[in-house]
């Protein structure tokens, strides 16, 4: 039985076996002509329209816009969702008094922001900035609670026989502790800040810059090879992000191998 997984690095190449296949049924129901190729777009068409989006200068202008507003908003809601949710974990009390709002706030989808934030601060970066934060907000709030409420009384009962004070306990025990399931929200929270990204450049459009907006030229201008070119873009950016976690979280979590 031949061997998938090469031996000489280690990787596995059965996860290219579907964009495989679906490249190949693509190539073949275009070239055969069984389907509207205005519609549904031969490869290589969208092949050169993406040589071409990549010699613009605009293109590498709106790809760092959108990263811009992606980390700036996930940071701002991750500092805030690992405060709330630590706070929440800690504080029956807080709990109490934030979570049943915090739980009733979350149910609403997030897209149904979008009309407020805009009326609010207009349609440009402030708006985008603030939805991608909530975004990110509720997943690593959610983490850092049921990391937090995770720590088990015998390690509690270590902090007092130490005589820890407060701020030993959260650094030292309750974060470590809760390690785990902060860095789950925190990677949960930067894959939904890159979709809230997208999405409001793409819902919010305007005159600026970012890769939602190139897209949205695309169908306006019924231009299907820039709108899948911008669609490859997008997902190649959000598994470099998803990439990233893991070899974070991998890091971050060593120690406790050791």
């Amino acid at each position: 039985m031949p061997r998938i997984i090469d031996q000489a690095d280690g990787r596995d190449w059965r996860g290219a076996a579907v964009p495989l296949a679906v490249l190949a049924v693509w190539w073949i129901v275009t070239t055969l002509g069984w389907v509207n190729t205005r519609l549904i777009v031969p490869p290589l068409g969208v092949l050169k329209t993406a040589a071409s989006v990549l010699t613009q200068a605009d293109f590498y202008r709106g790809v760092l816009a959108s990263l811009v507003r992606d980390l700036s908003g996930f940071a701002i809601g991750a500092i805030a969702g690992i405060a709330v949710g630590a706070l929440m974990g800690v504080s029956r009390w807080s709990n109490r008094v934030i979570g049943p709002t915090f739980h009733t706030l979350r149910q609403i989808s997030l897209f149904a922001w979008l009309p407020l934030l805009s009326s609010w601060l207009d349609t440009g970066d402030r708006s985008k900035i603030v939805f991608i934060a909530l975004s990110a907000f509720y997943p690593v709030v959610l983490g850092a609670f049921e990391g937090v409420r995770g720590v088990s009384r015998a390690q509690a009962e270590v902090a007092r026989i130490y005589v820890f004070t407060r701020r030993q306990t959260l650094l030292r025990l309750i974060l470590p502790a809760a390690a785990p399931q902060i860095l789950t929200g925190l990677r949960l929270g930067l894959i939904y800040a890159w979709i809230a990204t997208i999405g409001s450049e793409f819902l919010l459009a305007n005159y600026g810059d970012g890769l939602g907006n190139i897209v949205f030229k695309g169908r306006a201008n019924f231009n299907i090879e820039l709108i899948i070119a911008g669609m490859l873009v997008i997902g190649l950016i959000g598994y470099a992000f998803n990439r990233l976690a893991d070899l974070l979280e991998a890091r971050s979590l060593r120690w406790r191998k050791a």
